[in-house]
C-alpha cells in the first residue's frame, strides 16, 4: 500500500495481496512522479480511494461501473458519475437523473454529489481512478484496469446477491467475469447524450435493483438524493 494514499480497512485487507504487485507498485511510483512534477491529478489526492472509503467491501450491495474521473477541475472526487458540491452536473449525471424520474418519479438534486448512495452500499467505481486535468483517458494502461479488475473479482466471488449495473460497452466487457447465478447484473447503453436514447431510458435499472434486493431480505436503496449533502 502507498503511504501517500489511504484506504478503508476492510478493503485494504481484501486487496492485501495485490499491493506487493510488480503492477501496483509502478503505478504508485507513475502516481508519484507525476505528482512531485506539479502536474494537476484529480481527483485530488485525499479522494482517490474515496469510492471504496465511502463504501466498505462488508457494505457493498451494488456496484455502478465508469471509466475516467472527470478531468476538468474541481469535478473528480473518487466516484463514478459524482461531481463535487458546486459543480453543475454533467450531461451524463443528468441523464442518470432524468431515468430515475421516469423510473421512481423521484425529482432530481440541485447538485451531483452521489455520496448518499455510497453511504448505503453503492460502490461508483471508475474503471482507471486517476486522470491527469484536461487530458481524457491520460492514467489508463497504468495498472488501474488490472487493480480494478482485482475489486471486481473480489465482490464476485466473496459475496452474493450484489447487483452490478453496467452502463455501456467498456464497462459490460469489464463486467465479463461476474458470476450471474450469484449476482444481478443489469445492462444497458451508456447515459451520455450520444446513446442515452438508445435503450438508457426506461432501462428502469434502479427500480430492479431494488426489487432485487428486497427478494434477497437486503435492504433497498433510497435513490432519493438529498438536496444538502455533508
Amino acid at each position: 500500500m502507498s503511504d501517500f494514499i489511504q484506504l478503508e480497512q476492510s478493503w485494504q485487507k481484501a486487496l492485501k495481496s495485490d499491493f506487493s504487485k510488480d503492477y501496483y507498485k509502478t503505478l504508485m511510483r507513475f502516481l508519484t512522479e507525476e505528482l512531485n512534477a506539479n502536474k494537476n491529478i484529480y481527483p485530488p489526492k485525499d479522494d482517490i480511494f474515496n469510492a471504496f472509503n465511502l463504501t466498505p467491501f462488508n457494505n457493498t450491495k451494488v456496484v455502478i461501473l465508469g471509466q475516467d474521473p472527470y478531468h476538468g477541475q474541481g469535478q473528480a472526487h473518487g466516484l463514478c458519475f459524482s461531481v463535487q458540491n458546486g459543480i453543475k452536473p454533467p450531461p451524463s449525471l443528468k441523464n442518470i437523473y432524468k431515468e430515475i424520474g421516469n423510473d421512481l418519479s423521484i425529482l432530481p438534486p440541485s447538485h451531483g454529489n452521489l455520496s448518499s448512495w455510497a453511504k448505503q452500499g453503492v460502490l461508483l467505481l471508475n474503471t482507471v481512478l486517476t486522470v491527469e486535468e484536461g487530458k481524457a483517458g491520460s492514467h489508463q494502461k497504468k495498472g488501474w484496469e488490472i487493480f480494478t479488475d482485482k475489486v471486481i473479482e473480489l465482490l464476485n466471488e466473496k459475496k452474493k446477491n450484489l447487483v452490478f449495473i453496467l452502463w455501456g460497452s467498456p464497462a459490460q466487457k469489464k463486467g465479463h467475469c461476474i458470476d450471474e447465478t450469484k449476482h444481478l447484473v443489469l445492462k444497458s447503453v451508456h447515459p451520455s447524450p450520444l446513446s442515452a436514447h438508445r435503450g438508457f431510458f426506461n432501462n428502469n435499472h434502479f427500480s430492479k435493483t431494488n426489487e432485487y434486493l428486497i427478494s434477497k431480505g437486503i435492504k433497498p436503496i433510497d435513490w432519493k438524493i438529498p438536496d444538502i449533502i455533508n
